[in-house]
């Protein structure tokens, strides 16, 4: 079976000459040598700062609202994510409120946020769906109005630009998932780069137990650390991302061709590079999406609908507001495969499929 992610595995010997290297000193954890070159080369590869590699992109969002320090607040998100961008806010006890999606963009309609805003919102947390630019400069100016910090989750924007800059360079923090079904990974990890300088230096404390030196513990901190391992599959990652890039553009750029007349396609972003990390469709209704779906797995192809639930529906979040366009697109959508040659075979069955449909339709 053909799933729409599959993890790319650097040189062999490259990676074996880190983990050689990693027997002979002797350093697995504790932010070794390995995990600081790589947060040193990711700022420098990234263009940004105060990178802070983690262990995980969902505990890198738990990171970021246990910096924040409050209690019993709400963040206005999207509910169109991965179930970790809501998970991550309410596991540190805060209260998800949704603002709805674009039906274009699937990110966050910016005009649904200001009328969210009230005295106990404390941040908003966009994500950059597929890799897709939200509208920063919109959003950051609502949070700028209304005194409220900006957490992007930029999980599958490794590769994004955003008006010149690298998209984790925006908000106050932003957080990247390193999993290995990304782009870029560290087998399991993820980053947070953060804006202000202090809080920067109390996020490599809090990440290390809240030990600020040899028997000293300044305050409450949690493990979250990445280890030497992985550190070492990221530095190799590094170093063929480039190829990883060039191979996922032509696989995009072919299914753009082929499928733009009979899907609707994600409306980019036109200030952002184009994001290669995934290929979204979405059908004109359920049934199609339904039926095309079987016909690829029937061809050993498990396409996914990538995001579904809508988050709203969650049974641990309370939505009183329906969000409809994240439910509509969230019932609509398929996520294809962008590896293993399986695109003109991929592209063929949601064509033929689609066309054979309408067809019957539009004689019956």
């Amino acid at each position: 079976m053909i799933y729409v992610t599959k993890i790319y595995m650097p040189d062999r010997e490259k990676f074996k000459s880190y983990i050689d290297g990693i027997y002979e000193s002797g350093w697995l954890t504790n932010n070794g040598p390995l995990v600081q070159e790589l947060e040193k080369k990711l700022e420098d590869f990234l263009g940004v700062k105060n990178l802070l590699c983690l262990s995980s992109g969902t505990d890198a969002l738990q990171f970021a609202y246990r910096l924040l320090e409050v209690e019993d607040k709400e963040v206005i998100t999207t509910p169109f994510s991965f179930v970790s961008t809501v998970s991550a806010i309410a596991a540190e006890r805060l209260t998800p409120v949704f603002a709805d999606i674009d039906k274009d963009t699937y990110n966050m309609d910016p005009k649904n946020i200001e009328r969210l805003i009230n005295d106990k919102t404390c941040a908003i947390a966009p994500c950059h769906v597929f890799g897709n630019a939200c509208e920063i400069d919109e959003i950051d100016a609502i949070a700028k109005k209304h005194d409220l910090k900006v957490i992007y989750d930029a999980s599958h924007a490794f590769d994004v630009e955003y008006k010149g800059k690298h998209i984790l360079g925006y908000g106050d923090m932003s957080i990247i998932s390193f999993h290995a079904t990304k782009m870029f990974h560290t087998v399991e990890g993820g980053a947070i780069v953060i804006k202000d300088d202090a809080l920067y230096e109390k996020a490599k404390v809090v990440r290390n137990y809240g030990i600020d030196a040899p028997d000293s513990v300044s305050m409450l901190g949690v493990n979250s650390k990445l280890n030497e391992v992985g550190a070492a599959m990221g530095l190799c990652m590094l170093e063929e991302e480039d190829i990883i890039h060039k191979e996922r553009k032509k696989s995009h750029e072919f299914y753009t061709r082929k499928l733009r007349e009979f899907v609707q396609l994600q409306e980019k972003n036109p200030s952002a590079d184009q994001s290669y990390s995934y290929f979204p469709v979405v059908f004109d209704d359920e049934n199609e999406m339904d039926q095309v779906r079987t016909a690829l797995f029937e061809k050993g192809v498990a396409a996914r609908q990538y995001f579904k639930p809508s988050l709203d529906t969650l049974p641990y979040v309370n939505c009183s507001e329906v969000m409809e366009n994240s439910r509509d697109i969230a019932s609509r959508i398929l996520v294809i495969p962008m590896h293993s040659g399986v695109e003109p075979m991929v592209a063929e069955t949601i064509i033929d499929t689609l066309s054979n449909m309408r067809t019957y339709e539009q004689a019956s």
